[in-house]
């Protein structure tokens, strides 16, 4: 009862950070990061957009602006704080009965300087994201709600953050937590949480620069188009998983660019009969559509 009575509290208490923070403009508030990554990147697609027959506000435009606001300033955040501090106290109160430590890489972690800290963080971090992606294309469960992120059929950066409730859930779970379990702090996370972002609207973006050798080690809009690919090599349940950092996908060999993707086709066998609005995007995978 006094984790779930945690739980609660931190639920409770999240409204009134969540509107103190809309309030208080500042460098670590991660809410206008987001906003203002989100007006960048819609500056530079209408600037220089790669499919330049793409309509300025695409199909399904303001959906995916929609999911932008209720999976990062309401969802997102809330499952960040509630479940990662919940789960991370949890998990130290075993180690601390189990073991008699307090956590487990806390020490490690304390003697690193500030730079190889947060480079260590985003490693592991894109790693965990890597294999949390593959597990969401192979486990059947979750793909059905997975389909929601690749129901886009043209590219944007705001494609980027639609997504089912459940990815919080489950990207929370695999991801974050064990990052605040073994001693990542989570104003630390929250420069990560924007880097990330950013690079995440970069990938769906319709917008490219060339990177050169950087290619392989960053993902990238032409390369990540093939992920949202509709016909995919055959015998493969998905391909280029990583979602900042490309080398995870040419070590483990999920990389698949053939050509220009620029203007293929996207989504999965049978997208055109996949719900349309957000209420039932979000009940799939739980009740069957038709």
């Amino acid at each position: 009862m006094e984790y779930l009575h945690f739980f609660i509290g931190k639920l409770s208490g999240f409204w009134s950070w969540f509107f103190s923070e809309l309030t208080r403009p500042a460098i670590n508030n991660y809410y206008y990061w987001f906003i203002g990554v989100s007006i960048f990147f819609f500056i530079l697609e209408n600037i220089k957009p790669w499919r330049e027959k793409q309509a300025r506000f695409r199909k399904d435009f303001w959906l995916d602006t929609f999911y932008m606001f209720f999976n990062i300033m309401i969802f997102g955040l809330l499952g960040f704080t509630a479940f990662s501090d919940t789960f991370a106290l949890l998990f130290n109160d075993f180690l601390k009965w189990a073991f008699g430590i307090e956590n487990l890489l806390m020490v490690q972690l304390d003697k690193l300087h500030f730079i190889p800290y947060l480079l260590s963080m985003f490693i592991i971090s894109d790693f965990l994201s890597y294999w949390v992606h593959r597990l969401l294309h192979r486990v059947p469960w979750l793909w059905e709600m997975h389909k929601v992120h690749h129901s886009v059929e043209q590219m944007g950066f705001a494609a980027h953050l639609r997504y089912h409730w459940m990815e919080n859930v489950v990207y929370k779970s695999l991801k974050y937590i064990p990052l605040t379990m073994v001693g990542y702090g989570l104003q630390d996370l929250m420069f990560l949480y924007v880097f990330e972002l950013a690079w995440g609207h970069f990938n769906h973006a319709n917008f490219t620069i060339p990177l050169g050798p950087l290619k392989y080690i960053f993902n990238n809009p032409k390369m990540h188009i093939w992920h949202h690919a509709k016909k995919l090599p055959d015998g493969s349940y998905g391909v280029n998983f990583g979602l900042t950092l490309s080398i995870w996908d040419y070590i483990f060999g999920t990389d698949y660019i053939p050509h220009d993707g620029r203007d293929i086709e996207l989504g999965f066998d049978n997208v055109e009969d996949f719900p349309k609005d957000f209420v039932k995007q979000q009940l799939n995978g739980f009740i069957t559509n038709k």
